[in-house]
């Protein structure tokens, strides 16, 4: 995995800039990529305990993800929920997602999480100890799963 700094700020700390650069990560792979849609921006981002975790470079944003926290869990005790996690093309396959998912685990020690997965990139998420349960289902067009991280 290469040598990467992760940059995590709440959406008060946020620059124009650097929300601009993780805007259009997230808008280029998830509606032009992908072909997502549904609405991307669902006013999530902005609330007081939603953490924003990426990696940048001189490219802008290379790899993103935001931790939501809904007082109700989804699942079990898991309050704790980690999505748009995404990587730009041309970074994908060094492991900058998975050192985005390793910086929010070791920051929240002994907190169970919550993800709705892309079938397909499940197997990563599994690297960290997350379980698919419940039916497959499909969301903006994509098959997902449902995967739980207990407390560690």
């Amino acid at each position: 995995m290469p040598e990467c700094s992760v940059v995590r700020k709440s959406w008060s700390e946020l620059t124009t800039d650097e929300l601009y650069a993780f805007i259009k990560l997230r808008t280029d792979v998830f509606f032009v990529e992908q072909k997502v849609d549904e609405e991307e921006l669902d006013n999530r981002d902005q609330e007081p305990t939603t953490e924003h975790l990426w990696i940048a470079d001189a490219e802008g944003t290379a790899a993103y993800l935001r931790v939501l926290v809904d007082p109700q869990p989804e699942h079990r005790d898991a309050t704790h929920l980690i999505g748009r996690v995404v990587v730009r093309a041309d970074r994908r396959g060094e492991g900058l997602s998975q050192a985005l998912i390793r910086a929010v685990l070791d920051s929240y020690p002994g907190t169970p999480f919550l993800l709705h997965s892309q079938e397909y990139i499940a197997p990563l998420y599994a690297k960290f100890g997350f379980a698919a349960f419940g039916d497959s289902y499909v969301e903006a067009g994509i098959p997902h799963i449902m995967m739980y991280r207990a407390a560690a």
